[in-house]
């Protein structure tokens, strides 16, 4: 059996404070053999750092997929050419920098990762995300693989339920991301792929969408934009989803969503 724990997005410092106290004891409870994560807002809610990258990796962090603030914090750049696990969607244009799959070998696993963007309602315009993933399981035919996991970072639930059900059989999981609200609709297809619209946020619990809620508000108030404020202490969640998945075929078993909760003082 092969086990993998999918950390929904890690949002600023206080997501990060929050994998760092919750993960140890989650990951010896559960003994996952491939921990991963979306790392699109994990350094200050834009992009990544080299810094922020490597504190999730020495917690036990394995791999982390991108989304529409990959490329957000532009002197880290360089980071998705330095043979860090770091992905970026595979439908960004040809030319961006990095990578949008990997094939990650893990106790005795080969296990494919793959990144996407969505196209619908997003803000910038997108190569299609159904044809990268024709294309990148095309490649990855031969491999002789344990599983197939799928990051899907969309606005629109319709396209990411639609991509999942265009990959069924095809993937072990399709695992949503984005708009940091874990859905109730996580299951298992007849052909063993899990699908989830969205696992949901790592980072601030009490504001909207991990950001302190006054100025959202004040912005609905009053139709000026407010900054965005990331708190760093206050009550944190960490939202997940732990996959068992059978490696001979590539078939997802179990999809268990988790949410932990914990102070950040």
């Amino acid at each position: 059996m092969l086990s993998i724990l999918f950390i929904g997005e890690i949002v600023g410092k206080i997501g990060r404070r929050a994998v760092q106290k919750l993960l140890p004891d989650l990951k010896n409870e559960l003994q996952p053999d491939l921990t991963i994560a979306n790392a699109d807002n994990l350094a200050h809610g834009n992009g990544v750092s080299e810094v922020t990258i490597k504190e999730m990796l020495a917690v036990g962090v394995d791999a982390f997929f991108g989304g529409d603030h990959s490329f957000g914090n532009t002197p880290s750049l360089p980071l998705y050419d330095s043979g860090l696990p770091l992905l970026r969607p595979a439908n960004y244009a040809k030319n961006a920098p990095g990578r949008g799959y990997l094939v990650i070998e893990k106790n005795g696993h080969k296990i494919a990762l793959i990144s996407l963007i969505g196209q619908v309602f997003m803000s910038m315009s997108h190569e299609n995300a159904f044809n990268a993933a024709d294309d990148i399981l095309s490649n990855l035919a031969k491999d002789n693989l344990s599983a197939i996991i799928v990051d899907v970072h969309a606005e629109a639930t319709s396209e990411k339920i639609a991509l999942g059900h265009y990959l069924d059989g095809r993937a072990s999981a399709v695992i949503g991301t984005h708009t940091h609200v874990p859905t109730a609709d996580a299951r298992i297809t007849e052909a063993g792929t899990a699908l989830v619209t969205d696992a949901g946020l790592t980072g601030f619990a009490d504001g909207v969408i991990g950001v302190e809620k006054q100025g959202i508000i004040n912005t609905f108030l009053t139709q000026i934009k407010y900054p965005h404020i990331i708190p760093e202490n206050g009550r944190a969640v960490m939202n997940a989803v732990f996959l068992q998945i059978d490696p001979a075929a590539k078939k997802t078993i179990l999809i268990k969503p988790i949410a932990k909760y914990i102070n950040i003082k």
